[in-house]
């Protein structure tokens, strides 16, 4: 669904901030009624535009401090290898999130800890689940200055 119109846009825009607002009142935010603002809704759901929703939770709140990413950078590099390391990854209840990019690194890590001792043992279970060498970059955040979930749609 490529075709998103002004309405669908604000739909989409009211949701990503208030995910629990009720049908009425986002039919009242956006101009419709109830029962067209509620099939909007469910299309955008079934056409995958809306994929979730969700509780944001202060990392804070669970202890986890410590916000980590990690460049990795793969000796050998095939689709073999990507597969494995892209299972291995997404297993790791730490790592929120991995991307493979392009550049001098092959993936970027981001991962939400407790202390210091656990990154050091989420490294090592990363270096030693890939299935070939690895040499790793790490960069411990200082400050969080900006981390916005909204993708910007109308």
């Amino acid at each position: 669904m490529h075709d998103l119109d002004r309405i669908d846009r604000k739909i989409l825009d009211v949701l990503q901030r208030q995910g629990r607002i009720s049908m009425t009142e986002l039919a009242e935010r956006i101009g419709l009624s109830t029962s067209p603002c509620t099939e909007r809704v469910r299309r955008l759901e079934r056409a995958g535009v809306i994929t979730g929703y969700h509780a944001r939770i202060d990392p804070a709140t669970l202890g986890r401090t410590l916000l980590v990413f990690v460049e990795i950078t793969l000796s050998a590099k095939s689709a073999d290898v990507f597969a494995k390391v892209r299972d291995e990854l997404r297993n790791m209840p730490a790592v929120l999130e991995c991307h493979l990019v392009s550049g001098s690194f092959d993936y970027l890590v981001k991962a939400r800890l407790h202390r210091m001792s656990e990154y050091r043992d989420l490294l090592g279970d990363i270096l030693k689940k890939i299935p070939v060498p690895a040499q790793s970059h790490s960069y411990v955040v200082m400050e969080e200055v900006k981390e916005e979930l909204f993708l910007p749609v109308v």
